[in-house]
């Protein structure tokens, strides 16, 4: 009875979660325009988001700027962690603890303080100013992903590269950044992720002339939904399911591989 309630308890809550996104998948194959009646299967609203372009270009500015900011991020994210994990217990947690606040701070505050530094710094609001900001909050979320892969990481490699030879940055190349590896690919994932979904910060850092899909979608939401966004959000959904997949699947890969090679070295 106990794990029957379990079961339905864990149903009830994915139904709650999905079946929003679900309606949305499947009535974007709706041939009518309205959302009430689903009145036949048809593929006219992709064919309409891939024609419009004003998507076109909200989707080549989204792509880039996630790429950019997510490559650009990892980089300076990674070698923040390496540099966090030097410092001795105190000023390491004392680092991670500011590093960390960025995550947990309101969208809205960070989006307002993007806005003043670049009213302040006389920037023009665009494709730039959109970019560094990403950068800026993808940054936290790389160190968070990282740190843990060099926790785990054996902190005596580095110093064996060090006594037999290499210099400090190949040690770091050859030794470190293969070992962390699962770390800095789930920080670039996550990066990406969450430059494509970004919507607050976007709207304050970036002014009319650019804009990504989030800013584009809230755009069109005010004069009212056109089923080509429904189109757009299934194959937007798809692709973080899809990242999430490929992230959740290396983790296990790495996993049963450190705990095969442990188990090699045991016996």
């Amino acid at each position: 009875m106990i794990n029957f309630l379990k079961r339905f308890y864990l149903a009830i809550i994915l139904i709650f979660m999905y079946a929003p996104i679900l309606v949305l998948i499947v009535f974007s194959f709706n041939e009518s325009k309205t959302m009430g009646v689903f009145t036949g299967f048809s593929l006219k609203w992709y064919e309409t988001l891939f024609n419009d372009i004003f998507i076109k270009e909200s989707i080549y500015n989204t792509l880039t700027i996630a790429v950019l900011s997510a490559t650009v991020s990892t980089v300076l994210g990674t070698a923040a962690a390496i540099g966090i994990k030097q410092y001795r217990k105190f000023s390491r947690n004392l680092i991670q603890n500011i590093s960390y606040i960025p995550m947990v701070n309101a969208d809205i505050v960070t989006g307002v303080s993007f806005l003043l530094l670049f009213i302040f710094m006389a920037m023009d609001r665009g494709y730039l100013t959109l970019l560094i900001a990403h950068i800026t909050f993808n940054i936290p979320y790389v160190i968070f992903a990282v740190l843990p892969s060099l926790n785990m990481m054996n902190p005596e490699l580095y110093d064996a590269a060090i006594d037999l030879g290499a210099t400090p940055m190949s040690a770091v190349r050859k030794v470190i950044l293969p070992a962390i590896s699962p770390g800095i690919v789930t920080g670039f994932i996550l990066a990406f992720t969450l430059s494509v979904d970004d919507f607050v910060v976007s709207f304050f850092a970036a002014q009319g002339g650019v804009s990504n899909l989030s800013i584009y979608i809230y755009s069109m939401a005010r004069k009212g939904i056109n089923p080509s966004i429904n189109a757009l959000s299934a194959i937007m959904f798809i692709i973080i399911i899809t990242l999430l997949v490929i992230v959740n699947v290396r983790s296990n890969i790495a996993s049963k591989n450190k705990y095969k090679t442990r188990k090699e070295l045991l016996n």
